[in-house]
């Protein structure tokens, strides 16, 4: 009865503190009622930290240890990667006003008799394949080079011999004598590459020593004429991993630090794209290489299109075209070499090539290799239509290098 004698503000703050500690007490009730929905915290044993460590292990953590194979992967090959350095001296034309023999008589003594020249300075990359002292690289890296100089990345340096040059795959095989203990890259193989797969890049790209570049395979089999160069005969490894001038001859690797292909420099406008070529070819050519200093070619001589229908519609369509293409699959002649195989066997420009030895043929990548895959001499028999007709020719292979 004393609570309703006080004053009414008071009565009111006391409600309010009633009403507070109720409130508190059933939370902590429930609290005490209710089952936790939180998992209990590991139990660790002495000397046992494993589950410890996994729980406090953050995410960049773990991002930076998903890439300590490219480390791995380097530190396998590295040691073989070489740096490779030529030199070149090159005449160059006097003016022909100066070789008048008026001129000559006129100036005497006085007039400079020899030609004047100039050292060309060259870079690149490569690997070793034999302890014996076998070096792969890219033909265009050591072509016409009057010395080449290898160069370890423990810093010995040894002089050079080109022991074989392939223009039309841009391989070469270089030698050095430098004992038969040197580190070797271990080869992989590049038929078992597929899109997606880590693509590591090492070489000494625009002169920069033991760098190291990491991307991905972005796609496999691009043809040397989709690359844009039509004088070689290549399927590319392409990917994103950066290979710039420097980097030509050096190896391409996979997660596993295996060489999968060899860096080439070819496109000087290639923004975040590189090419490679594949590992396996690398090895048929240079075994070649270092049996007979060079790789025999096959070929036909056209200059050829992949023709489908909607190609040869196109161009029938078309009020202002020469000639009327048949409207089938095939590979369409644009041009015959003159004194070429083709050209004997009696294949013609507006020709569409149909088969080889009866396989049908639809694109010009599949005709080119059929023909790198054939021997030399070997003759091939090939249906072509003409107009509305088809004819089957015999055509006998020559080797490309005697072309002109």
């Amino acid at each position: 009865m004393r609570f309703l004698k006080l004053p009414r503000s008071l009565r009111q703050l006391s409600t309010h503190v009633l009403a507070i500690a109720l409130g508190i007490l059933l939370t902590v009730s429930t609290l005490q009622v209710l089952p936790s929905q939180a998992e209990p915290a590991p139990t660790v044993t002495a000397g046992d930290t494993s589950n410890l460590i996994a729980q406090r292990q953050s995410p960049a953590t773990a991002a930076i240890s998903s890439t300590s194979f490219v480390t791995a992967a380097v530190n396998r090959v590295g040691t073989a990667v070489v740096r490779i350095d030529t030199e070149r001296t090159i005449t160059r034309r006097t003016d022909p006003f100066m070789e008048d023999p008026f001129f000559r008589r006129f100036f005497g003594d006085g007039f400079p008799q020899q030609m004047p020249s100039e050292q060309l300075r060259g870079l690149g990359s490569g690997f070793i394949i034999d302890k014996s002292g076998l070096v792969m690289t890219n033909a265009h890296v050591v072509d016409k080079a009057d010395k080449v100089t290898v160069r370890l990345k423990d810093g010995r340096t040894f002089e050079g011999k080109v022991q074989g040059i392939d223009e039309v795959t841009d391989l070469a095989v270089v030698k050095i004598n430098a004992g038969n203990d040197l580190p070797v890259a271990p080869l992989g193989s590049s038929t078992n590459v597929q899109v997606g797969d880590w693509a590591i890049a090492v070489g000494n790209p625009l002169g920069f020593d033991n760098t190291v570049t990491l991307g991905i395979v972005s796609t496999l089999k691009r043809s040397s004429a989709q690359v844009g160069i039509s004088d070689k005969r290549l399927d590319f490894i392409q990917t994103d991993a950066a290979i710039n001038p420097g980097n030509s001859g050096g190896p391409l690797l996979n997660g596993q630090g295996e060489v999968i292909g060899i860096n080439t420099a070819i496109r000087p406008d290639a923004m975040g794209i590189g090419f490679a070529i594949p590992i396996d070819k690398a090895k048929a050519i240079a075994a070649q290489l270092q049996r007979d200093g060079k790789v025999a070619h096959p070929y036909l001589g056209v200059q050829m299109l992949t023709l489908t229908p909607e190609l040869a519609k196109q161009n029938n369509t078309d009020p202002n075209s020469p000639i009327q293409i048949p409207e089938i699959n095939g590979v369409f002649v644009m041009r015959v070499v003159p004194n070429s195989p083709a050209a004997s066997a009696g294949i013609r420009r507006g020709d569409v090539i149909l088969q080889v030895d009866g396989k049908a043929i639809t694109s010009a990548e599949q005709l080119q290799n059929v023909v790198e895959d054939s021997r030399l001499g070997q003759v091939l028999q090939v249906k072509v239509q003409r107009g509305n007709q088809t004819q089957q020719l015999s055509v006998r292979t020559a080797e490309l290098q005697n072309a002109t």
